[in-house]
């Protein structure tokens, strides 16, 4: 979306240059058109006695069929600008249908998981936001209502369209939808709703803008039927859908920063301290920042792992190669809309920061890096998000990442290289524990028990982005080479 920002600059440079040329052109058919007019004004007068004349009737004849001729040519070939070769090579970078509709899909999802009233989105009074240009106009909030429509979910499709009408109201003036338009599909959606007064209410409110309206005379008959049949009871109302169904509570509610309580007890297991790893020789001049951040499973964070010239030099090498993140089932892999970001993969050997980065992890940790998968670089832009999941293969699976040979996903390092001004925490739904994105810092956690067997307390998932851009740089560690370091425990069970 960055490099849009320039190829749009690229086109209004040559926009301008066009301008300047046609202006120049129209200079010219300007004096053109208006001799013709003087002509015209003079003829129509007495057209019989001016045509009487053959020196007019020839000029009429000539006009028509020379002139008009040379005014048409010159309009199409006397083109002395490149602006539509610009446009042409312009417009294959350009978003398409798919592009906008993800962006739309996006706000609904950022509307839903952090509870956003449609008034203070259409403004876009978010938190962290200081360079807006303008607002959602009416014609945007009705494009929103029929990204919702389309896909039946007419909770959203309410909301949107009561939106743009409120906006066409306060005195907007739409250019591709009208109020007799907004209030039919405004109608119908809480028809669909199972909201028959409010159906009848927005369908009179069509009538007096358009009293004839036949389709909503036809709806106002039939919404007033079953009305009667539910007043009755012969007919019962449905419950209202209210959001999108099935989707977790839990995991929009850490997403909105509502944590769960721990007891004084395990708050008091919770500390900052320096670490060292036990004097390790690389940590004991300069031991690192630790936090914990949750005792069961336990979850800690780690400050100043990276500094902002490998930061740069890390997004550097990850934006030719980013490519939409996918998801992996059995030898398939495939996006879904559970997971939208972009990734790409930087190995330790290929590049002398991610070796860097990676011979720390060692040194704090402990674990050994020589198995652990290339570091995956993540940016999540507009309502970018992946939604609860495991990093582990489950027990079932007698050879968990075979084309690797090195076992399971034994714990994660997790490497905010970017901040985010609103939204984009890490959240684990199933205990309650939130991490919110800080620039430059790394989250830890293991997968597995000691045993082996998969800590499904660690699910987690990246919460929608609100506002900004959300980078990471996760790293895999797997349980080849940590034999002797990370030893299992003695009961099975652990």
């Amino acid at each position: 979306m960055t490099e849009l920002l320039y190829v749009e600059k690229d086109l209004l440079a040559s926009l301008a240059n066009y301008i300047e040329v046609e202006q120049t052109k129209l200079d010219q058919i300007k004096r053109w058109a208006q001799n013709q007019a003087n002509i015209l004004a003079f003829s129509i007068e007495d057209p019989e006695s001016f045509l009487g004349h053959p020196l007019n009737a020839f000029s009429l004849l000539k006009r028509l069929n020379v002139d008009w001729g040379n005014l048409d040519r010159f309009l199409r070939t006397n083109l002395t600008s490149d602006f539509f070769d610009i446009l042409g090579v312009g417009m294959e970078k350009f978003p398409d249908e798919v592009d906008q509709l993800g962006v739309a899909e996006a706000l609904l999802r950022l509307q839903d998981t952090y509870e956003l009233d449609t008034n203070t989105l259409s403004k876009g009074n978010l938190p962290g936001t200081s360079k807006l240009l303008t607002g959602l106009n009416v014609d945007d909030c009705y494009y929103l209502s029929m990204v919702a429509y389309k896909k039946d979910d007419f909770y959203h499709a309410i909301l949107w369209l009561s939106q743009a009408l409120r906006q066409l109201e306060q005195g907007e003036t739409p250019t591709t939808v009208d109020a007799v338009t907004i209030l039919d599909y405004l109608s119908y959606s809480l028809y669909m709703q199972r909201d028959l007064e409010g159906a009848i209410h927005y369908t009179k409110q069509l009538l007096r803008i358009d009293p004839v309206n036949q389709r909503a005379l036809d709806n106002l008959f039939f919404f007033d039927f079953h009305l009667e049949k539910q007043k009755t009871g012969q007919e019962t109302p449905e419950p209202l859908e209210t959001g999108r169904g099935g989707y977790d509570a839990v995991y929009e509610q850490l997403c909105r920063g509502e944590s769960v309580e721990l007891t004084a007890r395990r708050q008091s297991r919770l500390f900052c301290r320096y670490h060292d790893n036990h004097g390790h020789p690389n940590l004991l001049i300069g031991p690192v920042k630790e936090e914990d951040l949750w005792d069961q499973p336990r979850i800690v964070r780690y400050y100043d792992m990276v500094t902002d010239d490998d930061i740069k030099m890390i997004k550097e090498l990850a934006k030719p190669n980013l490519l939409r993140s996918q998801v992996q089932d059995k030898d398939q892999n495939y996006a879904i809309p559970a997971r939208i970001s972009q990734n790409a993969w930087l190995g330790d050997m290929e590049y002398t920061v991610v070796d860097k980065l990676a011979k720390r992890l060692t040194d704090i940790t402990g674990l050994d890096t020589s198995t652990a998968e290339k570091m995956q670089v993540v940016n999540y832009g507009v309502g970018g998000q992946y939604e609860p999941h495991i990093d582990f293969v489950e027990d079932d699976v007698e050879e968990p990442y075979a084309e690797f040979g090195t076992g399971n996903r034994i714990a994660t390092w997790l490497l905010y290289i970017s901040d985010v001004p609103a939204g984009g925490a890490t959240v684990f739904p199933k205990v309650g524990a939130i991490s919110s994105p800080i620039k430059g810092s790394a989250v830890f956690w293991y997968n597995l028990h000691p045993s082996g067997k998969g800590d499904f307390r660690t699910q987690h998932a990246a919460c929608p982005v609100l506002v900004g851009s959300k980078w990471v740089a996760n790293t895999w560690l797997h349980e080849r080479g940590q034999e002797f370091r990370r030893r299992c425990g003695l009961q099975s069970t652990d």
